[in-house]
């Protein structure tokens, strides 16, 4: 039991959070103090009990052991097995309560879970992967998804949610391409940092995955050495992070696995405080990707012993090792004790986790473990679907619709084909909870999860099906089915594509990485098996990764693709291939041709694109950006005379877009900067502005950018940040790869060296006129 304490001023709800973090260090031992530095992974009782009966297994100590000082975190008490929400918080409040009890001062822990497609727990909706989101060009839904999914964990007891995702998508190959928003740091930037706002609006903690580099792996490879120069890390890996803290608000951070020229991030001092902490300015915690400190000690070999790691860790700024006690345990208690590590450092982050702390009022002497009765708790309701839905409709992307077979007219004979059309689980990704934690048949999924042939079935009733094959493995014996119901029939939708899982249970997910583009098993002989037929094909791809589709692809009549679209993706896709839903939905990520080249984004200087010099073709079946509507759209760009553009000033540019079809519709207007000579070679185009305009048949809107000339800037040759004057151009395109117009300028003045304070976005400003 803990002894009675009087009230003091960590208690004082009066004094800001870090007055009253000062106020308590003084009074722990060291014990204590490091006690709040750990998390500890216990399941939920399925009983709706107090911890998981084999919690022993999961922390290597027993539980009165583990919380007898204090315990800074839980890790994932609902995303380790299923369990009833309802038992589930009743069981974490009973934690909580032996947690409070146990220790001296009685501070509960802070509850982290996962949230990269929703609550990952049994029975909460799972909405659409990160690429989905990038595929809306729509960060107000994706601010409103994530306020939800907040408020969700929020009534369950959960403060800290493991997300957003900001890698920057850099080889397709990674197996965690399909948590990632997309290939453009501009995209990532401003749809993370609308899913930040979202989250923490519910008053949970979001955490900024994985900081940093973690993407760009060799070989794109989980894991792999990360061999990139600064200039890339500076101008393409870290703006996504650095927009989602100024215009997101994100109070946590988690380190990435990755070595960075040779120097682990959970060991890089330069990047966690010297950049993070003293030029970003960052204030909360950072947190330690699992097992990502004894990492250093195991897989790098940086350090010899676990208390070498710790020290490292704890010098290099990380505050809370996750996901359970190891190294920040009895190892690091020793190492303070001999004086190998200053335990100033353990200050350090004790002031930062416990200012978090007092944010969260787990400080505060009224603390409740839930904010209402657990029979309140409801992860899956009606409003949440409905939501997943509106997410899902609008990141369907059309590439291709010859002859217009999209959308399929109504009395034709139509045959489903494919390993992915009868799965549920091909609309999820890897963070979903049936997904990420892994089949319990006696359980099911927990939520109902319509597959694309159950949906299409109740729009088409006489649909014919066939699998064709599995979505990996050897066996063909299904391909004859698959080609007489193609054969028998006036069009035939074959869905291809992903299972998530981590591993090598899936083929996309952690660690699921791939050796090449090349679709997984023998789906590409089935693909090419059913084009031969000469029915009209609508080739469909659930996927979490953009897969080649060279010219053996080139005979499907139309090609929709949908990144793991969530619980009610089938649904979604159903209604974008009949035409009830007009698809507006954009490549956040290019789709290559070639399956065994080196996968390369749309991100790339001159001498990345096609040359002479080179037999390799590079460019992309369908761009960056691309997607097609059942509507038409017509732009007029205006002011498309040069102009002066000065170097700490800012460019208003704008266009009409009409909708000139006969439905409504949705167009996404896309601003490029072409930035034809400077100091280091540049990305042909790159991302500035977006806007998605939705406009009724005959209706117009008028779309303007004002766009800072900070936007322009990038890491010059003396590795400073600079807008450097000369020539630049402003593109309106349909795609990175489709250019309207381009509006030329003249960046004039001095060249001019930027901060952390520079101006990040371009300002997007819609007026919808008459028709």
């Amino acid at each position: 039991m803990r002894g009675q304490v009087p009230i003091e001023k960590w208690r004082d709800t009066r004094l800001s959070p870090a007055e009253r973090a000062e106020a308590l260090i003084p009074l722990m031992t060291l014990e204590e103090k490091i006690a709040q530095l750990v998390g500890v992974w216990v399941g939920a009782d399925a009983t709706g009990g107090g911890v998981a009966p084999h919690q022993a297994d999961m922390t290597g100590v027993e539980w009165s052991d583990v919380i007898a000082h204090g315990l800074g975190q839980l890790t994932r008490p609902f995303g380790t097995a299923p369990v009833d929400p309802v038992a589930g918080a009743r069981s974490l409040a009973a934690s909580q309560a032996q947690i409070v009890a146990a220790s001296r001062f009685g501070i509960p822990a802070q509850v982290h879970e996962e949230c990269l497609t929703g609550f990952a727990a049994w029975r909460a909706t799972v909405y659409p992967a990160p690429l989905s989101w990038g595929a809306s060009f729509d960060p107000e839904l994706v601010e409103e998804v994530a306020g939800r999914i907040g408020r969700s964990m929020r009534a369950a007891g959960i403060h800290q949610g493991l997300a957003p995702v900001l890698d920057v998508t850099r080889d397709y190959r990674w197996g965690r391409t399909e948590e990632t928003i997309g290939e453009d740091p501009y995209l990532i930037g401003t749809i993370g940092a609308a899913y930040v706002r979202g989250l923490e609006s519910a008053g949970i903690v979001a955490t900024l995955k994985h900081f940093a580099g973690y993407s760009a792996s060799r070989g794109g490879r989980n894991l792999a050495p990360t061999h990139m120069g600064r200039r890339e890390l500076a101008d393409v890996i870290l703006p996504p992070f650095e927009m989602a803290l100024r215009l997101g608000g994100a109070r946590s951070v988690m380190n990435s696995y990755a070595e960075v020229d040779g120097v682990p991030v959970a060991a890089d001092e330069s990047l966690l405080t010297g950049l993070l902490r003293d030029e970003w300015r960052f204030a909360g915690t950072v947190v330690a990707d699992y097992f990502a400190i004894r990492f250093l000690q195991k897989l790098h070999g940086v350090a010899a012993e676990a208390a070498d790691a710790a020290g490292l860790a704890l010098r290099a700024g990380i505050d809370v090792e996750l996901p359970t006690v190891d190294t920040f345990g009895a190892p690091l208690i020793e190492a303070v004790k001999a004086g190998e590590v200053d335990e100033a450092l353990i200050d350090r982050a004790l002031r930062r986790v416990l200012a978090q702390k007092a944010e969260l009022g787990l400080l505060d002497e009224d603390w409740q473990a839930l904010p209402g009765e657990p029979e309140d708790v409801r992860l899956d309701d009606e409003e949440s679907r409905e939501l997943a839905l509106r997410l899902a409709r609008e990141s369907v992307v059309l590439l291709r619709n010859t002859g217009g077979i999209l959308p399929l007219a109504p009395g034709r004979k139509v045959a489903l084909v494919g390993p992915v059309a009868d799965d549920p689980m091909a609309m999820l990704g890897c963070y979903a909870f049936p997904a990420h934690v892994g089949p319990h048949p006696e359980h099911g999924l927990g939520v109902d999860i319509p597959s694309l042939r159950e949906a299409l079935g109740t729009l088409i009733p006489d649909l014919t099906y066939q699998p064709g094959c599995g979505i990996t493995g050897d066996d063909t014996s299904g391909i004859a089915a698959a080609v007489a119901a193609a054969a028998e029939s006036d069009v035939c939708v074959l869905a291809v594509g992903d299972r998530a899982g981590l591993f090598g249970r899936g083929t996309s997910g952690e660690g699921c990485d791939a050796t090449d583009l090349h679709l997984p098993g023998v789906q590409s002989e089935l693909v090419r098996a059913v084009l031969a037929t000469g029915t009209p094909v609508v080739l469909v791809l659930l996927a979490g990764r953009p897969y080649a589709l060279g010219p053996e692809f080139d005979a499907a009549a139309a090609v929709v693709y949908g990144f793991f679209p969530g619980q009610r993706g089938g649904q979604a896709l159903a209604e974008v291939l009949t035409g009830a839903v007009n698809p507006s939905g954009r490549l956040p990520v290019s789709v290559p041709r070639d399956a065994g080249g080196l996968p390369a984004t749309y991100l790339s200087p001159p001498l990345g694109r096609r040359t002479e010099v080179s037999s390799v073709d590079p460019t992309p079946a369908f761009p960056f950006g691309h997607g097609l509507s059942y509507t038409a759209f017509d732009w007029d760009v205006t002011g498309t005379e040069p102009g002066d553009w000065p170097v700490d000033g800012e460019v208003t540019v704008g266009v009409t877009v009409r909708n000139t079809g006969s439905r409504p519709g949705a167009e996404v207007v896309q601003l490029y900067l072409h930035d034809p000579v400077a100091q280091t070679t540049r990305p042909v185009v790159r991302l500035v502005g977006y806007a998605r305009v939705e406009l009724e048949p005959g209706r117009s809107a008028h779309v303007t950018f004002e766009v800072p000339a900070d936007v322009t800037s990038f890491t010059g040759v003396r590795g400073t940040r600079i807008v450097e004057p000369g020539d630049v151009e402003l593109r309106f395109g349909r795609s990175s790869a489709d250019v309207v117009a381009a509006v030329p300028l003249r960046l004039t003045g001095a060249e001019r060296e930027l901060g952390h304070d520079r101006r990040l976005l371009a300002t997007a400003r819609i007026l919808e006129g008459a028709g």
